[in-house]
């Protein structure tokens, strides 16, 4: 199975639409987003193509491959407008390997979650990479539309267990299996 794994869309509905058209163009099975879909946060500017509401049409549009984490700038009110739930943590079994997943605010390579398993996926900082720390594969997609510290926009790619960071054009930035 192959996972698109995004995160900080910060209302976007440029960037939304984007990461639909890449769950196509990848041949994903799922998307995973790791949190902060609507607002864009009070230390954040406006994203290009600012548009909660747009966003939420089209992640609803794509409710039953869509599984969401819950992010610091995500807010009870948010589940009004969404036909899915947004889940405080995750983890995703992947040819037997554990995976956990967070939006980044409790958690990071930096201090890892207690029994994370093979690998932690996060967003949060806005700055993708993949790294080993000790046993443990750390992964930050990045976000998709206000990446920080020159960084590209990025997502994640996993396709059994080998991961990849591209960018928006499919690029790969960096590699790694599980």
């Amino acid at each position: 199975m192959k996972f698109l794994i995004a995160s900080d869309i910060h209302g976007s509905r440029i960037y939304a639409q984007r990461v639909a058209d890449l769950l196509g163009e990848e041949g994903a099975d799922r998307l995973i987003l790791l949190g902060d879909i609507y607002n864009h946060g009070p230390r954040n500017p406006l994203p290009e193509g600012y548009d909660p509401m747009g966003v939420a049409k089209i992640l609803n549009g794509l409710v039953d491959r869509l599984t969401v984490i819950k992010g610091n700038c995500d807010s009870d009110v948010d589940t009004m407008i969404s036909d899915f739930e947004f889940v405080s943590e995750g983890v995703l079994i992947a040819e037997g390997k554990k995976i956990f997943l967070q939006h980044g605010d409790k958690f990071s390579i930096d201090a890892l979650p207690k029994n994370c398993g093979d690998a932690f996926f996060y967003g949060h900082y806005h700055t993708g990479f993949i790294e080993r720390r000790g046993g443990v594969l750390v992964a930050n997609c990045g976000s998709v539309s206000l990446p920080k510290n020159g960084t590209p926009r990025s997502y994640l790619l996993l396709d059994g267990v080998h991961l990849s960071l591209k960018d928006l054009g499919k690029n790969v930035l960096a590699e790694a299996d599980i």
